[in-house]
């Protein structure tokens, strides 16, 4: 069994079609926005007492009142500590049967303390209202599983920050979530031509590769009478 890219199960969970020609292209790196905006993550202790003018600077999501908001929030959880000091940075996972960057991975707890390794993936995007998109959340568990594998003990949870919006988010290990992840693993593997078209205008319209798939909006279809 090959090993699989945490990523491109990401990109499989969006859109087959676009892996495949992300493939192609040979192009799978992160826009440089949305480098700028992970590098936000890296900042928090700072930024939590920025003023207004700083964080206008910033390619925020949000308000600097509601970003600073956000921060205070997360300051409140119990893994804040390690967030914002994480043991490794861009740590290269590799499991059983996939492998990935966690963009932080916070260590364990020391003696009795059980807090198991967490890995975190940092996106450039915006979050949901609550939980985590799907691609991100394929991703998570991923990173999880990996370093499970690696450090030989359970990882039931990873991280998902949203750094442009100063929201972290949890992603627990649960059932439906490894299920979906075997699914989407198979998905990769077996990728070797241009999967069916979606018929989702929203995701078709931001999507890089749109003009050599050749789709159509659903308003031009319609004009066109197709």
């Amino acid at each position: 069994m090959s090993l699989v890219a945490a990523s491109d199960l990401g990109r499989a969970a969006y859109c087959p079609r676009q892996l495949y020609y992300a493939r192609l292209s040979d192009d799978r790196g992160p826009p440089a926005e949305v480098e700028r905006r992970r590098e936000l993550a890296f900042r928090y202790p700072e930024l939590r007492t920025a003023s207004d003018a700083t964080l206008d600077g910033l390619p925020l999501a949000v308000s600097p009142a509601e970003f600073r908001e956000n921060l205070d929030a997360i300051a409140a959880e119990p893994f804040w500590d390690r967030l914002v000091d994480p043991a490794e940075r861009d740590a290269l996972l590799t499991g059983k049967d996939c492998r990935g960057v966690a963009h932080k991975l916070l260590a364990a707890g020391d003696g009795d303390d059980p807090t198991p390794p967490t890995p975190v993936l940092v996106s450039g995007g915006v979050p949901p209202p609550a939980g985590v998109w799907e691609p991100q959340s394929v991703r998570a568990v991923a990173l999880a599983k990996a370093l499970s594998w690696e450090r030989e003990r359970a990882v039931p949870r990873a991280l998902v920050e949203y750094p442009a919006a100063g929201v972290v988010r949890t992603v627990r290990l649960t059932t439906r979530k490894k299920a979906r992840y075997r699914e989407l693993r198979r998905t990769v593997e077996t990728l070797d031509g241009p999967p069916p078209r979606l018929d989702d205008d929203a995701k078709c319209e931001s999507c890089e590769y749109r003009e050599t798939c050749g789709v159509k909006s659903r308003s031009l279809r319609s004009l066109l009478g197709l």
